[in-house]
């Protein structure tokens, strides 16, 4: 079977950093994506990649956070810097068998159960 497991959250300061880890088994996914979720709202897309050249960023963290991915590892990061409060979510890590840049849940067939972001002010 196919399992996401994410990594690297916590607590941090406004304007520190984090690097998020989604160790993936099984099959080899050809999109790997990140999403969140803050209290009281919908999940939402954070960013996406399919190659080291396409890679998809919500506006709300663009220039801030970098997704990247170690094929020999078999894991997809999240470097998160310049933390905002705003920031503080569930993050969740999520994998396509298709490559694709569409920015919805439905496109993605598996999902890791989360890890918790919170930042202070």
């Amino acid at each position: 079977q196919v399992q996401l497991v994410e990594s690297g959250g916590g607590l941090v300061q406004a304007g520190g950093s984090l690097r998020l880890s989604c160790a993936a088994s099984g099959r080899t996914l050809t999109t790997m994506g990140w999403f969140r979720q803050a209290p009281g709202k919908e999940r939402e897309f954070v960013a996406s990649t399919w190659s080291g050249a396409y890679t998809y960023y919500a506006d709300s963290v663009k220039g801030r956070f970098t997704i990247s991915r170690d094929n020999a590892k078999n894991t997809v990061y999240l470097q998160m810097n310049i933390l905002k409060p705003e920031d503080t979510a569930v993050y969740y890590c999520a994998g396509s068998i298709r490559a694709t840049m569409i920015q919805s849940e439905s496109e993605y067939n598996y999902w890791g159960q989360g890890t918790q972001v919170t930042v202070s002010s």
